[in-house]
């Protein structure tokens, strides 16, 4: 073949080539704690070609602590992370309009030793109680909510020690702490080393007027960027809501996640599983605002403005709705 007949034969490969291309997947940045749950349903979408299937291409950044995350997305350099709808209400009293959708409720836990006198919420007067998360941590306040209704101030009636969840966690098995309250994967760990759930988190709520289990963990973006890739946004919810159908149904698809964990102990994988399938959202936004401007009253009037900033009540637009009746 000719110089001339190799050319035509390339041009028309390359043109045929380009047409067979389909259409560009969007990019959504999404900044990912390097160590959370969002990276397991990441490997989910991933392995099963849920991004693809969306025409959605995911660049995801690894970052070490929720914090990084917060300065990644005011900065402008990630689409999506993951929050609670505390802080988003916050940063909109504050100006920045981000907006929330339900991505968890599963929640920490007050864990004992198998063996420990603790048996109610009550029993924990008088005791070395661990706190991971800080002192207004929503769990933490939340609990203190809850026993201030018994006429007990866990500040002051029990002795409180705060620190890193995987340092509590380590403390905890090592008998150093009566209890503990910590996030729920910590919590999960323990469970599979025996130690005993006094009361989750979840537990408490409906005790503060919520009706249900609340998603206090959701998919957090700027307001402005998902008014103008509103389909973007609908595509990635549906990818993630596909993402976690598969993980609650499917224990073959944990393959791929359990190196993600950190274990391979099948007792903690099985524990995860369980609590993480207990945590997906199943309810309205409606009623999920509901519930979450009630928590927000308890936890303003509780953390005060360290906790919620200027702002008393939650946000009108600080939950987002992805389809007409989410």
């Amino acid at each position: 073949m000719g110089h001339l007949g190799r050319t035509l034969t390339a041009s028309i490969a390359l043109a045929l080539s380009v047409f067979a291309l389909p259409c560009g997947a969007e990019t959504i940045r999404l900044a990912v704690q390097k160590t959370g749950t969002f990276s397991w349903e990441l490997a989910a979408i991933r392995e099963n070609g849920l991004d693809k299937a969306a025409n959605l291409s995911l660049e995801v950044t690894e970052l070490a602590s929720t914090e990084a995350g917060k300065i990644a997305m005011r900065a402008g350099n990630a689409d999506i992370m993951l929050s609670d709808w505390l802080w988003v209400s916050r940063e909109r009293a504050l100006g920045a309009k981000l907006t929330f959708y339900p991505y968890s409720s599963a929640l920490g836990a007050v864990m004992v030793p198998a063996n420990s006198p603790i048996k109610t919420l009550a029993d924990l007067k008088g005791r070395k109680l661990a706190i991971a998360g800080g002192p207004i941590d929503k769990s933490w306040l939340l609990l203190q909510a809850r026993m201030k209704q018994d006429g007990i101030d866990l500040k002051s009636d029990a002795t409180i020690v705060y620190g890193a969840p995987p340092l509590l966690a380590a403390k905890a098995l090592d008998g150093e702490m009566d209890a503990s309250l910590n996030f729920w994967n910590f919590c999960a760990q323990l469970e599979a080393k025996g130690f005993r759930r006094v009361a989750g988190i979840e537990d408490i709520m409906p005790k503060l007027g919520a009706k249900g289990a609340v998603a206090a963990v959701g998919y957090v973006f700027d307001e402005d960027w998902a008014a103008k890739n509103r389909d973007v946004v609908a595509r990635f919810i549906a990818m993630t809501r596909k993402a976690k159908e598969l993980l609650a149904t499917s224990d073959a698809a944990w393959e791929k996640v359990a190196p993600l964990t950190g274990t391979a102990d099948p007792a903690v994988l099985q524990t995860y599983r369980t609590r993480y399938r207990e945590g997906i959202p199943r309810r309205t936004i409606a009623d999920e605002e509901a519930d979450a401007r009630v928590l927000y009253r308890v936890l303003a009037e509780i953390g005060g403005r360290d906790l919620v900033g200027p702002a008393s009540e939650l946000d009108a637009g600080t939950f987002y709705r992805a389809a007409p009746g989410d």
